[in-house]
Order: C-alpha cells, then structure tokens, then sequence
C-alpha cells in the first residue's frame, strides 16, 4: 500500500462486511423460494381454519394430539423411570436388610413364646419372684479364651450395677463386672477368675464353682467334702451364701466325680445348663437389699484388714 493510498472501509470492518454479506445471502434464499413460504404460510392458516371451525375435523385432532402428546409423556416418564433404577435399586436394598433383620427378631420372640417354658425356667421364674429382673441382650460375647467376657446393652442409665447377678432360661451366666451408661461388660462362669458359690441340691453339700479352660460346656465344682454322697446327673444349683444370687438357681449337673489334688476333697465336674455359645437372651437380678449386704461386705473386709 502506497503513501497517501486511501484504504477502503472494508479492510478497517473485516466483520461488518462479512455481516453484510451473510445478510445478502439469506435475502437471495428468501427471494428464490419464497413461493415455498407462501405455501407453507397459506396451508397452516387453512389447517387452523379447518380445525377450529369444523367440529368433527376438530375432534379428530383433538384425539390425535392427545394420543401423541400423551405417547410423549409415557416415553419421557419411562426414559426418566430407567435413569432412576439405580437409586430405586439402592433404597429397595437397605429396606430388604431392615425388613429382614425386623423379621429375624419376630421369629426369635415368637419362637420363645411357642416353645413351653422347661422345669428349669419355672424353677427360676418363682426363685426370682421376689426380684426385679432386667431383660437384657448380649451383644458381644467369647468362648475360647482362658478368661472371658460378655457384653450386654444395659447398664448404669437402667440401673444396673458392679456385682450383680445375670442368669438366663438355661441356668446362671455370670455376674456383672464392670458398668457403662448404657452396656456393661459380665463375667462369665467361663472365666478363670470366677468364684460362684454352689452346692448339690441333693445332700446339700457346698463348695465353689470355677472355670480353668477348655470345653465351654463343662465347668469344676471344688471342695466338696470326701464323705458326701454324689452320683452322676445330681443337680448343682446356687447356695445362696452370697448377695449375688438367690438359693437354688439352676447351674448344671455331675458329670465326673474326681479327687482334689490333695486328696482331701472332691473335684466334681459339673456339665453347664448354659450354652454359653448360643447365649444372646440374659436377666440381671436386681435384688433390693444388694445395696446394704454389699455395704456389710466392705465393713467386713475393712476389720479383717485391721
């Protein structure tokens, strides 16, 4: 471009001018087929004409619009309905497992309730008659282990407290150890450190039941004098010498009559009515006067120190 050359208004709006252009362009489109618009134009007025003033060609597109509108919104509702199987799939699921576990615990009540109580159940029922009884569950719990450990869903909120007795259907469980608000943690029969006072309901004669490992059905009755008369099935039950459990609870029967290791006794082993493995339904035994013969305990531990 030379000095002084004028430039044209084109090359200063590149934009304007290919605006314009375009513009040029759809009139020459409109210009060559506007006879078709026309057309287009003068077939939808009659077409409305014909429809809105004509009541049976009115009608029929009536139902016609209908039928395709409403072919549309089924389409439309199912396409969304597919699109949302996923999440429907996920909340069907976790009410499959609710309504599930609700329908285990129906079957696990109404399978106490149908089955009939045993000799056992309505010995223990009219023992602790005279107590508060707190239903309970267990919800953790070990078998194997040299000392072990019951977990149940009550605790100080309900009342229950450090050396109370637990029992279930099936005999003695053990005594509570130690307290949350809401669990507490029992110790078992099946625990080395557990000493329950007991005797054969038979003769009478009394010794101290304990755990020292293996087979979770069998337990050892210790100190039992060498001239007591005990056969094989003779009842062991609670001697009630103690502010944990009432007399004459169910614990098991004979099952072995053995010497002491000093030979000054006998060691009995006794089969526990208690399923410790099954175990998932207890009772703490709430007494009345636990509190005060408690307090008589620590007096009596007190002096003895002294």
């Amino acid at each position: 471009m030379k000095p002084g050359e004028v430039v044209p208004v084109a090359f200063h709006f590149p934009f304007l001018f290919n605006q314009t252009r375009n513009v040029r362009k759809l009139l020459d489109f409109l210009s060559k087929y506007n006879y078709w618009f026309v057309f287009i134009l003068l077939e939808a007025i009659s077409l409305c004409a014909l429809f809105r003033f004509n009541g049976y060609q009115g009608s029929v597109w009536f139902t016609s619009a209908n039928t395709v509108a409403g072919n549309i919104m089924e389409i439309h509702s199912k396409t969304l309905s597919y699109l949302a199987l996923g999440d429907n799939n996920r909340a069907l699921t976790e009410r499959n497992v609710v309504l599930e576990h609700r329908i285990a615990q129906l079957e696990h009540e109404l399978k106490k309730l149908s089955t009939p109580p045993t000799y056992t159940q309505q010995r223990t029922d009219s023992l602790l008659r005279s107590y508060q009884l707190l239903d309970a569950n267990v919800v953790n719990n070990s078998v194997l282990l040299q000392d072990n450990y019951l977990t149940i869903n009550k605790g100080e909120a309900d009342g229950v407290r450090p050396e109370m007795g637990v029992v279930c259907g099936t005999g003695v469980v053990g005594i509570v150890y130690i307290t949350a608000p809401h669990y507490s943690i029992v110790m078992p029969v099946l625990n080395s450190k557990s000493n329950i006072s007991c005797r054969l309901r038979k003769s009478g004669y009394f010794g101290y039941l304990n755990w020292d490992g293996g087979s979770p059905l069998y337990a050892w009755m210790n100190d039992v004098p060498r001239y007591a008369k005990i056969q094989t099935g003779d009842v062991i039950e609670t001697s009630g010498f103690s502010s944990v459990f009432p007399e004459g609870l169910f614990i098991g029967k004979v099952n072995q009559v053995r010497n002491s290791k000093d030979g000054l006794s006998y060691r009995i082993k006794v089969h526990l009515g208690t399923d410790f493995a099954r175990l998932r339904d207890v009772c703490v035994i709430m007494s009345p006067d636990q509190d005060e013969l408690n307090a008589l305990d620590g007096q009596l531990k007190e002096k003895s120190r002294k």
